[in-house]
């Protein structure tokens, strides 16, 4: 498996796709899971883009650094691997966490994105205090507990029937995931606010949400693609994993914006 060596951590990555002419994307995955979330998306887009995933620091089989962590470490994880692999520049797209990543790269590496897709995400998620709170039990508890009602929050009941098994995978994953660097993921959610800066983000975005998803409605995903200079909204039938519930649409939403020419 590569990986990247970096002072505090490693991250584990993996390339997917050939084709020295085809456009980079980069994939973030969401808290709680790794870059197993986006196998369908992988499936669907390879033949027209080189993909590039990661876990997360903290997650899956990248390294956990001393937490806390600042949203401003998880998007320099991001221009870290791209400076190791020579990727100049790159569309992304991420989900709830890696969402947020996406805007702070907006806006702080807008130079080194083509187009950006953020998905079942906002400008800012939940609160200070309810971030706090979910750090205090986790560190006490573990990640099992927060279980069935991250299986609420993630799928609808009718996927839940329709895909156990798919829906198990991503649950074990979660539950897997190390507590510190949960933890240190909750910390960077609890100081992101990025909603007096999103008008600084000028590439294309693309936002997605679930139409029902619990976490981040439709509303927050609106809000974003009317904050920056050249947004669009879609929601497609699911809750927070949009992407897993509604594999072909999103593959098809996400591939058409990002090979749609450039707006005049």
């Amino acid at each position: 498996m590569p990986y990247l060596d970096l002072p505090t951590h490693r991250l584990h990555y993996r390339i997917d796709g050939t084709g020295d002419d085809r456009p980079w994307l980069t994939f973030c995955n969401s808290l709680g899971t790794d870059l197993h979330m986006w196998d369908a998306q992988v499936a669907g887009l390879a033949q027209h883009f080189r993909i590039l995933r990661y876990d997360r620091r903290g997650h899956g089989g990248s390294g956990t650094p001393p937490p806390p962590y600042a949203l401003a470490d998880l998007g320099g994880d991001v221009v870290a691997l791209w400076d190791a692999l020579s990727i100049e520049r790159s569309h992304f797209c991420g989900l709830s966490i890696g969402g947020l990543t996406g805007q702070w790269l907006g806006i702080h590496a807008g130079a080194r994105l083509d187009r950006l897709a953020v998905c079942a995400t906002a400008a800012r998620i939940g609160t200070p205090d309810g971030w706090t709170a979910r750090m205090t039990d986790v560190r006490a508890n573990g990640l099992a507990g927060l279980v069935p009602a991250t299986a609420d929050r993630w799928f609808t009941p009718a996927f839940r029937t329709a895909r156990p098994g798919e829906v198990e995978a991503i649950l074990s994953t979660f539950a897997a995931t190390s507590a510190e660097g949960y933890a240190g993921c909750c910390a960077a959610l609890a100081e992101s606010d990025l909603r007096d800066d999103l008008s600084r983000i000028t590439v294309p975005v693309l936002s997605v949400s679930g139409d029902d998803d619990p976490v981040c409605p439709p509303s927050d995903l609106q809000a974003i693609a009317r904050s920056v200079a050249d947004g669009r909204h879609r929601s497609l039938p699911g809750r927070h994993l949009v992407n897993v519930e509604s594999p072909a649409p999103f593959n098809a939403l996400l591939r058409d914006f990002l090979t749609a020419p450039t707006r005049a």
